[in-house]
């Protein structure tokens, strides 16, 4: 049986004084700790048998991947599907207090946190993901393809594969800045998923990340 691993790898920190959730919106670029961590993980998958690369298209996304191609030198492919998740509330600071969550006509898209009722489904996030897993892992088959994407995205997928409902509370994300989540098939079927840090632990309460 063939077995092939496909890594998602989460972007590095990003540039973000004014402290927003900048989701999609473009000229979000890698601050100096984000690529460095992008060296970090790079140097990480350094040894691996690499054989594919593929980004989300926002330029952190993009940033993050392109050590990784070129070390291995690979010429690196973009993904839509595996873009940053939709939100009502990009571009505006959304901390508990403050910003677009104090305005009583932004209520109504708070509505429903199972959905949620204020971005994308996480079921279609699960599926678009997963989707985008499954070319790469068909690319690399046989050896080892590399995602970069997004924190919800990331864990909204790993959730799914897991088994487990996909709301959840934010702050409990497993899927730190650079973070490494594997996904290992034999043929077309994931026998294990795991997970590592190879530039530490972060937050996912900060903003910016």
């Amino acid at each position: 049986m063939t077995r092939t691993a496909v890594h998602l790898v989460r972007h590095g920190e990003v540039e973000n004084p004014a402290g927003v959730l900048y989701g999609r919106m473009p000229g979000f670029v890698l601050s100096e700790l984000g690529k460095r961590q992008a060296l970090i993980v790079a140097e990480h998958l350094a040894a691996n048998d690499i054989a594919h690369v593929v980004a989300s298209p926002l330029e952190r996304a993009q940033q993050t991947a392109a050590p990784i191609t070129d070390s291995h030198r690979l010429t690196m492919d973009t993904d839509e599907q595996l873009i940053e998740a939709d939100n009502v509330f990009e571009g505006q600071r959304v901390s508990v207090g403050d910003g677009a969550l104090r305005s009583v006509r932004r209520w109504p898209q708070l509505r429903n946190p199972f959905l949620p009722s204020w971005g994308e489904p996480y079921m279609q996030i699960a599926r678009r993901m997963l989707a985008a897993v499954y070319r790469a892992r068909g690319h690399a088959e046989g050896h080892e393809a590399v995602c970069v994407s997004h924190q919800l995205p990331i864990w909204t997928l790993r959730r799914f594969l897991e088994g487990r409902r996909l709301w959840h509370d934010p702050r409990r994300r497993q899927c730190s800045l650079a973070s490494v989540t594997s996904l290992l098939f034999e043929g077309e079927r994931l026998v294990a998923i795991r997970y590592t840090e190879p530039a530490g632990a972060s937050s996912p309460k900060v903003t910016g990340a």
